[in-house]
């Protein structure tokens, strides 16, 4: 592999690795800067193109809506927060052309309830079946006899000790994909909602968006080969557990009958131990750096998922732990 390609000092990677990465040629990147100044890379000492994990994680999202139709110029200067939210919304599942019957929609928040029901004449194919100002009134109110098939919920500013609560409303409402309308957030408690369930919308949500959103299809599972760009601007979660939890789990008797909690344990230990391996090649192994820097975060989220699991584990078995459960 040519030298041009070595990553230097700082996770910051040269032309040809960020061009492997994204899966944009070298030749348009440097058209793309040019014209649009997708992004600025810094320059080393001898005139060197040299982009950090913000750069990659741009041109991913921005090389994702151009495939899928946008106009580059369109796009170009776009922030990161507004790249990703266009690709939700690009995501969103095809839209019927003749709906069956009206959607059934539930709104929960004091300021979009009352815009909806000034609005409610100019969405004659949706039917409100519970527009209410707070959550205490959806508590107190008689539940509809159908379940809605979106709802709609309105939270100015989110943290994340609400997470939970967030969900346990939207699971109360019943509709099979709910919104979350929100103004103020971090990146990192919008990355703990459940996707599949519970999808976070910066406020304003117009009627346009709100039918777009009934008009459509559950969405469908990707293909097979359809990959899930990561984003490699975003820190890499810390550990849940500590090597000290993990052997204690391993040790404790399970009540199941079967050897899950072992199992469990097993693959987050070799998750922890693949996730260093992949990190000091990334450190090590300049040639190979975006690879290993893609492999690092992969792997990453994998033991956050497993570690999630182990979780869920821990409390049905009631397995004490040497410390509180938390990052290490």
């Amino acid at each position: 592999m040519a030298d041009q390609d070595a990553v230097v000092p700082g996770h910051t990677y040269r032309i040809g690795a960020v061009s492997r990465l994204t899966g944009v040629p070298a030749d348009t990147l440097r058209v793309w800067e040019r014209r649009y100044s997708v992004v600025s890379p810094v320059r080393s000492d001898s005139g060197t193109r040299l982009y950090g994990p913000d750069d990659v994680s741009r041109l991913t999202l921005i090389k994702r809506l151009v495939d899928r139709g946008d106009a580059i110029s369109s796009v170009a200067n776009l922030t990161l927060d507004q790249l990703r939210e266009r690709i939700r919304g690009t995501d969103l599942p095809e839209q019927k052309s003749q709906p069956e019957r009206p959607c059934r929609v539930m709104v929960i928040g004091s300021s979009l309830a009352a815009r909806l029901r000034r609005e409610a004449h100019l969405l004659d194919d949706i039917d409100f079946v519970g527009l209410y100002d707070s959550r205490e009134a959806f508590f107190a109110a008689e539940r509809p006899a159908i379940a809605p098939d979106l709802s709609v919920l309105e939270y100015p500013t989110v943290h994340g000790d609400q997470v939970r609560e967030i969900g346990e409303l939207a699971a109360r409402c019943g509709a099979a994909r709910a919104i979350l309308v929100y103004t103020f957030a971090s990146r990192a408690t919008l990355d703990r909602l459940d996707a599949r369930r519970l999808i976070p919308k910066r406020a304003p949500l117009n009627p346009r968006e709100l039918r777009q959103w009934c008009l459509s299809r559950p969405a469908q599972a990707p293909a097979e080969d359809a990959e899930d760009p990561l984003d490699l601007s975003l820190p890499i979660p810390s550990r849940r557990f500590a090597d000290a939890d993990l052997i204690r789990i391993a040790a404790a008797s399970p009540t199941v009958r079967c050897e899950c909690p072992h199992h469990l344990v097993d693959l987050v230990l070799s998750l922890n131990a693949f996730e260093r391996y992949s990190a000091e090649c990334e450190d090590r192994n300049a040639e190979d750096a975006a690879l290993h820097a893609y492999l690092h975060a992969s792997t990453a989220r994998a033991r956050t998922l497993m570690e999630a699991a182990l979780a869920r584990v821990v409390a049905a078995e009631g397995i004490a732990l040497a410390a509180p459960e938390g990052e290490i």
